[in-house]
């Protein structure tokens, strides 16, 4: 049985309370309305019945506005390429079709609603097809949706460079990897980010071979959690995430003995490390987040060298205070390095929609797949941190690449 809706541990009931300020549609402006519609009374309570010459309107009207799609359906150019004889030879020639009309027989608009569909809403192939006879009145195969995909994602060869390269030549990024299959075989998908750009990888494992790859010679401050594959990274230039470090602790917080003792003070550190970033967010003064780290660092570093001990009471916790212990100066870069942050949240919920969209495509089914998946990804996750939309851009891009020019960077 559901739980029965009641109140919270507040005493309150959900949703809003009695008093509280209401939150309605707000009117466009005049300007912005494409049609007015005058409504007139016909009578009043007396029983005068007003006439044509009565619609004179006294003071202002009241207001109600509607939003209404238009009849949305696909409009269909034939392109007639003629024959005509040449006088001179007696030849026929024919007309040569302009490259962005020949390369397929949809529009750009209409093939980065379909790759927006794809990949940005995550509906499934057939769908798409559904969608696209429903709502356009297109014809339109699962076969031609791949088509689509592939020619959308050849167009974005050169902006997922160039994200690469300015995320390598950022000050600070956030990287991280999760599971991916490619038919049915694993694989991993790894990311990098920073505040405007996405960039993602389908590699065959989690080894910091792809690390190093992706990395390549930057000179940022990587946020990642501690996983071997970025032991590489020299610790001055390494933040590892506080949140996973959270978690561990709340693992070993509900052992027993020396490894309990050891979680609960790990808690503890991780809540007034929070506590402390939640108020430099607010003051900026990067002085006293300092301070206050220092303060930390002289009170938890015996706590934790302790439990790394020989002793056979820290036999659970001595693996995990070690790793900290090792890579002391990397659990503070944020307070030294201004952009970084204590943890790598961004990296996490940039990654969310990827994982959401292997859950329900089951990954890819070939190499090709894995690279179309990954620009096509890397596209949406850019321009979701840009807040620009996707369509547009997969439409700009694609008339480019038909016409042969180069297409639009995510600057």
């Amino acid at each position: 049985m559901p739980p029965r809706r009641g109140k919270d541990s507040s005493g309150r009931r959900q949703g809003g309370q009695p008093g509280h300020e209401g939150k309605g549609r707000p009117l466009l402006p005049a300007w912005a309305v494409d049609r007015v519609v005058d409504h007139w009374p016909d009578h009043c309570d007396c029983g005068q019945v007003f006439a044509e010459d009565d619609h004179v309107a006294v003071g202002e009207p009241v207001r109600h506005q509607v939003e209404e799609l238009p009849a949305i359906t696909v409009t269909v150019t034939e392109h007639r390429a003629q024959r005509v004889r040449c006088s001179g030879c007696g030849r026929r020639r024919r007309a040569e079709l302009p490259r962005e009309i020949a390369s397929s027989s949809f529009g750009p608009r209409f093939q980065a609603a379909v790759a927006t569909l794809s990949v940005r809403n995550r509906i499934s192939r057939r769908d798409v097809v559904e969608l696209c006879e429903q709502l356009f009145g297109s014809r339109i195969s699962t076969g031609t949706v791949d088509a689509i995909l592939a020619r959308t994602a050849d167009a974005l060869t050169d902006p997922c460079d160039d994200l690469l390269e300015r995320l390598r030549a950022s000050r600070a990024v956030h990287m991280d990897e999760t599971g991916w299959r490619t038919a049915g075989n694993r694989r991993a998908l790894w990311g990098i980010f920073d505040d405007r750009h996405a960039y993602l990888h389908v590699a065959t494992d989690r080894h910091e071979d792809h690390a190093k790859n992706l990395l390549a010679d930057t000179k940022a401050v990587v946020t990642t959690d501690r996983w071997w594959a970025y032991s590489h990274l020299p610790l001055k230039r390494r933040q590892i995430c506080w949140a996973h470090l959270a978690r561990d602790f709340k693992a070993h917080a509900e052992g027993i003995a020396a490894e309990k003792e050891f979680g609960e003070h790990g808690l503890r550190l991780c809540e007034r490390i929070f506590w402390a970033w939640e108020i430099y967010q607010h003051t900026r003064d990067r002085r006293q987040l300092a301070a206050t780290i220092r303060a930390l660092q002289r009170e938890f570093k015996p706590i934790i060298r302790r439990h790394a001990g020989k002793s056979p009471r820290y036999k659970y916790c001595r693996g995990m205070a070690r790793n900290l212990l090792k890579a002391w100066p990397a659990l503070w870069t944020f307070a030294r390095h201004p952009g970084v942050e204590p943890t790598n949240n961004h990296a996490e919920r940039a990654l969310r929609s990827a994982v959401i969209y292997r859950k329900l495509s089951l990954g890819s089914q070939s190499a090709a797949g894995e690279q179309r998946v990954a620009r096509l990804l890397s596209a949406h996750t850019t321009c979701r941190l840009q807040h620009r939309p996707l369509h547009a851009y997969l439409a700009d891009a694609i008339t480019a690449h038909n016409r042969g020019d180069p297409a639009p960077l995510l600057t």
